[in-house]
């Protein structure tokens, strides 16, 4: 799909320069070194050869094909050569020149233009604003970063060229190799989805890892990480997250939503890993790249100090995974071949002065433990132990091992003493952490790539709706130049997807209410029917409980009080008269618009103190009924729907169906941007949406 970059069979440089020091030079010094075997084209019209390669005026002039152009000059004239490159039949373009939409206006036109040139002729581009792409497999360097990494087969890309650079060396000294590394910058063109999509196919990607500052389409990026997840792991660092996708907002899930919790939310939807750090990011990934998948979730640990021993432990627990229960024959061979003071449960403790063989031989044994899914080998330097020389006895160990599908992560605690030992399992392909609690969190993202691929696929059910009558809704709240609905008006959409709703009537006098209020009987309840007022209850507009004909005036006449004094310039339509519903478990279920991802679902407990308590959860909808289900398990206080201290149980199947039909309207109208249904009250047999408020684009 993208082979013109990954595989190209010609290169040029536009812009190569003869002097050291300089960009153009640098590029074309690196493709050299790289050992690209393919014809290499600088482009410069003021010099003849450069690094003893001929040079030609203009890429125009160029005698053979070229799959693929660097491109390092000055941004104002970056479109000419690029048209320039289509006229030559370049299928592949890298514009590695800064000064486009990063800079403001001016720059984005400029961007603008280059998008149609390419189109124009069918080029892909990369960039602009790169550091450029490095791909160990052709091999290539077609970039400014210092030196060529190591073979191997993790692929990176980036938006930011500086953490590239920095990540670069960083591997190098670590030795961790890479397949292909690109830098994608502004991303013009080719994108995030589009290397996920040629990275599923490429043989010679095991792991994919990206550091992301934005995506570019969240429902897409979602519908083919589902895709290439299902065959790839792929762990995703998203920096910006605190505040970027913040903004003002009226409803509930407005203020609890944003940019970290829809990044969140759409990962774990997809099955991509988020990492919080560029550690966890390398942590993650070559525990991928290097071992098996981890099968199951319960841990073997193997130590020579008590202390360190216990930290793994606490460390594997904390991140829900299980301290494995080592069978009798197991704790048998083990008590047989180690010191009578050795500890042959879990961890297994082989003595602070343990030498190679007893590492070798606890951890074969632990390997060999059905019990066992995956090992955490942990050494502290002591005066007695064989850093390098128990690091090899364990690269033996599961070398003897190797078929049995279980990873071992080495944890070889400290940095000078311990270096050489490292080394050794890195180049045998053993992942080496200075602390445990690194080596369990990578455990646990193997974990939780494991469940991911166990899911069945996503299917999003559908169900009959009212579309029409909906779309008369929000028309006509258009024609009145208004964005938030009536409560009547959210009623009326809500009913028409399906939703159980209390009796309610808009009464415009007293008189008016006191008749409703006969008529469905009391108790009821009266609120204030206005477009502009969201949050009744922050204004004393809401009246619960009223038993007869008084209590209805009174509370009319209030509450008209409250709503003039406290939003002067609402429109006001009266009261709304509602059936008092049966006591309840409140929830809520709301949608905020996410500018990268679209609709994003929120479940959790409701009524007031909702945003106090922030017992909620997040998905991007449309959502599976798998999804809806688990939105409503993982808020703390789900043991309060399941029935404590005799209560019975809420009616989960209701507020399951409830969530995945507020789902299916944010996804038909994606005009709405703010969404709360609060609360929803569960009862035992059902449950019923009892205030709700919608806002449009």
């Amino acid at each position: 799909m993208l082979d013109m970059f990954f595989d190209p069979k010609s290169v040029a440089i536009i812009g190569a320069a003869r002097e050291p020091g300089k960009l153009g030079y640098a590029v074309v010094d690196n493709i050299i070194k790289s050992g690209f075997t393919g014809p290499i084209y600088p482009i410069n019209p003021n010099a003849a050869e450069i690094l003893g390669r001929q040079c030609y005026p203009s890429i125009l002039d160029v005698p053979g094909h070229v799959d693929l152009a660097v491109i390092t000059v000055p941004a104002r004239i970056v479109a000419t050569v690029l048209d320039q490159c289509g006229q030559h039949g370049v299928r592949g373009v890298i514009i590695i020149t800064a000064g486009f939409r990063e800079i403001g206006a001016e720059g984005a036109r400029m961007e603008r233009e280059l998008i149609g040139i390419a189109h124009r002729y069918d080029m892909r581009l990369v960039g602009p604003n790169v550091l450029g792409m490095i791909d160990t497999v052709t091999p290539i360097n077609a970039s400014f970063a210092a030196g060529m990494p190591k073979k191997g087969t993790i692929s990176f890309m980036s938006q930011s060229g500086a953490l590239c650079t920095a990540i670069l060396d960083w591997a190098d000294a670590h030795g961790i190799g890479f397949a292909r590394f690109i830098s994608i910058g502004n991303k013009a063109d080719v994108n995030e989805i589009d290397l996920l999509q040629a990275w599923q196919q490429d043989q010679k990607t095991d792991v994919i890892i990206a550091y992301l500052e934005g995506i570019t389409d969240g429902q897409r990026f979602i519908e083919v990480a589902r895709q290439v997840t299902r065959e790839k792991p792929v762990i995703a660092l998203k920096s910006g997250s605190t505040g970027a996708g913040a903004r003002a907002a009226s409803s509930h899930t407005g203020t609890l939503a944003g940019s970290a919790r829809a990044y969140d939310a759409a990962f774990s939807q997809c099955g991509v890993i988020r990492a919080m750090s560029v550690q966890d990011l390398f942590d993650y990934s070559i525990a991928f790249a290097y071992q098996p998948l981890l099968p199951g979730d319960r841990i073997a640990i193997v130590t020579n100090a008590g202390g360190p021993g216990i930290m793994g432990t606490d460390a594997v627990e904390n991140y829900g995974l299980k301290l494995a229960s080592l069978t009798q024959e197991t704790q048998a061979y083990l008590a047989a071949h180690l010191p009578a003071a050795a500890n042959v449960h879990n961890p297994i403790d082989v003595l602070g002065d343990a030498l190679a063989d007893r590492y070798g031989l606890a951890v074969e044994a632990a390997l060999k433990d059905p019990n066992v899914d995956g090992v955490l080998v942990i050494l502290t330097p002591q005066v007695m132990t064989q850093v390098v020389e128990s690091a090899q006895a364990v690269c033996d160990a599961v070398e003897r091992m190797k078929g049995c599908g279980k990873p071992v992560l080495g944890c070889w605690m400290g940095q000078a003493i311990t270096a050489a030992g490292a080394a050794v399992l890195n180049e045998h392909h053993i992942p080496n952490y200075q602390f445990p609690e690194r080596a369990a969190a990578a455990l646990k993202a193997m974990s939780t790539y494991r469940k991911w691929r166990e899911r069945p696929p996503v299917e999003i059910p559908h169900v009959a709706v009212d579309h029409a009558r909906v779309k008369a809704i929000f028309d006509k709240a258009r024609s009145e130049n208004r964005l938030a609905l009536g409560d009547f008006e959210a009623r009326d959409v809500m009913e028409a997807y399906g939703l159980r709703l209390p009796k309610s009537v808009l009464a415009k006098t007293p008189d008016e209410a006191v008749a409703a209020a006969e008529s469905m009987g009391y108790p009821v309840v009266l609120k204030v029917a206005s477009p502009d007022i969201l949050h009744k209850s922050d204004i004393g507009a809401v009246k619960v409980g009223l038993a007869d004909a008084t209590q209805v005036r009174d509370a009319f006449d209030i509450i008209m009080y409250r709503a003039g004094k406290y939003m002067p310039n609402a429109d006001i339509w009266g009261c709304t008269v509602q059936e008092m519903v049966a006591k309840g478990k409140e929830v809520i279920i709301g949608m905020s618009k996410d500018p990268q991802f679209g609709p994003l679902l929120l479940f959790g407990l409701g009524g007031i103190y909702v945003e106090v308590l922030k017992d909620v959860t997040f998905r991007v909808a449309p959502i599976s009924r798998m999804e809806a289900t688990e939105m409503i398990s993982e808020i703390r206080s789900f043991p309060l729907l399941r029935g404590v201290r005799g209560e019975k149980p809420s009616d989960l199947e209701a507020a399951i169906d409830a969530l995945l039909r507020v789902s299916q309207l944010v996804t038909d109208f994606p005009e709405i941007v703010e969404l709360d249904v609060n609360p929803l009250m569960i009862h035992e047999h059902g449950a019923v949406a009892v205030d709700m408020r919608i806002i449009l684009k």
